[in-house]
């Protein structure tokens, strides 16, 4: 088993809460990771039919089984147990007594709020990290076959092909969750709004131009948007807020949380299709992005990335935010590094003065190295970035 990073931050958690919640995408490992924490609890998965019946029709007598606590998946399936897990805990006070998974950021986060406010430690685990799949010496070999697998524990420990596993996972895990949440009549219609969603990966967010391609309202693109967004599908980046005189944009940039899933929905089914591909430096820029927001879950922390545009075209790909410092990030796919790379920073740095931390520039290349004002990151040297942002 390939270990995670976040069994530190659970562990710490439960210390201080009594119950820890464990969301994340479909298939991202959390069962996995929950029980492999904490052998000692039972397991339960509100997904079974029979238990979440139970569940539902006496509560009090589902949950006084677990006198030491219990593992719930799925919890998002019960709504109605998260109050009484608010009177036993309130009552019991026992840290780290209750471990909740889930897989829908709206229906578990709505539930914590409502009933679990204060009381609840959360951990966003997304499928393996770049620095993960290093010490369990699993790491692609090169940042095409990082973009095109994509990180899904599956991939890593079965004999499975990405082009093999994304369709079965889109079919069963994406369009279920849709049905869950929305109603869409119309499945073809759907799953070319994914594929436009994923030719848009790195890019600003146009919902006219989305609802256009697939014949569909402004109003249901956004409510698509939102469903992809709380299953962990994809998420957006939001534009800094710091102008410097200067008009901004506005609009955030949508992002996939898995290469390998953009690159299938793409139609990509290998590393040499990567390497050739209109949108591989939308690709690399996405791959980065997301090893930097996994290095902040799973340290149990928000995301504190935000990228910096403004009307004429100056752009930085990310904002690091520290304090009153911003650090500036720009991301380049190719493997050797050329002038054009200091162009966007040098005029970032122009502008921000004091406020700008030193800048770093994550390209597609081997060799890190330290210049006079810039630092150059490598791309399989990106753990020991995320684990600084």
């Amino acid at each position: 088993m390939i270990k995670r990073k976040a069994t530190e931050t659970i562990l710490r958690l439960c210390k201080g809460f009594p119950v820890v919640a464990i969301t994340g995408p479909r298939q991202s490992g959390k069962t996995t990771l929950a029980r492999a924490v904490f052998p000692e609890k039972a397991y339960v998965s509100l997904e079974d039919p029979d238990v979440r019946s139970f569940a539902e029709t006496d509560p009090r007598a589902f949950l006084s089984r677990f006198p030491d606590g219990v593992i719930l998946d799925e919890v998002q399936r019960c709504p109605d147990l998260f109050s009484y897990l608010q009177t036993i805990v309130d009552q019991d006070k026992k840290m780290g007594r209750f471990i909740l998974t889930g897989s829908q950021q709206f229906g578990l986060h709505t539930k914590i709020t409502q009933s679990l406010a204060g009381r609840v430690g959360m951990v966003q685990l997304l499928p393996f990290s770049y620095a993960e799949l290093a010490d369990g010496g699993r790491a692609p070999a090169d940042p095409e076959s990082a973009i095109c697998t994509g990180s899904y524990p599956p991939l890593y420990d079965r004999e499975v092909l990405s082009s093999d596993w994304y369709p079965g996972y889109v079919e069963t895990y994406v369009e279920r969750d849709l049905h869950q949440l929305i109603n869409v009549r119309d499945l073809r219609t759907f799953q070319l709004f994914l594929r436009m969603c994923a030719a848009r990966t790195g890019q600003l967010l146009n919902l006219s131009s989305i609802a256009n391609d697939c014949g569909i309202t402004h109003n249901t693109a956004k409510a698509w948007l939102s469903v992809l967004e709380a299953s962990y599908i994809l998420f957006f980046l939001q534009p800094h807020h710091r102008n410097f005189n200067k008009r901004l944009t506005k609009s955030p940039k949508l992002y996939f949380y898995d290469t390998g899933l953009a690159s299938w929905l793409l139609g990509i089914q290998n590393k040499e299709q990567v390497m050739t591909h209109s949108l591989r430096g939308a690709l690399f820029e996405t791959w980065v992005i997301s090893e930097l927001v996994k290095g902040r879950f799973n340290r149990g922390l928000r995301s504190n990335l935000f990228f910096w545009r403004d009307s004429t075209g100056n752009e930085v790909d990310v904002l690091v935010e520290q304090g009153e410092l911003l650090v500036p990030i720009e991301i380049k796919a190719g493997r050797t590094i050329t002038a054009d790379y200091f162009t966007a920073l040098r005029k970032w740095m122009a502008l921000a003065g004091s406020i700008s931390g030193v800048p770093r520039v994550v390209y597609g290349g081997s060799d890190s190295q330290q210049r006079t004002d810039f630092s150059f990151v490598s791309w399989n040297e990106v753990a020991g970035l995320a684990g600084e942002v």
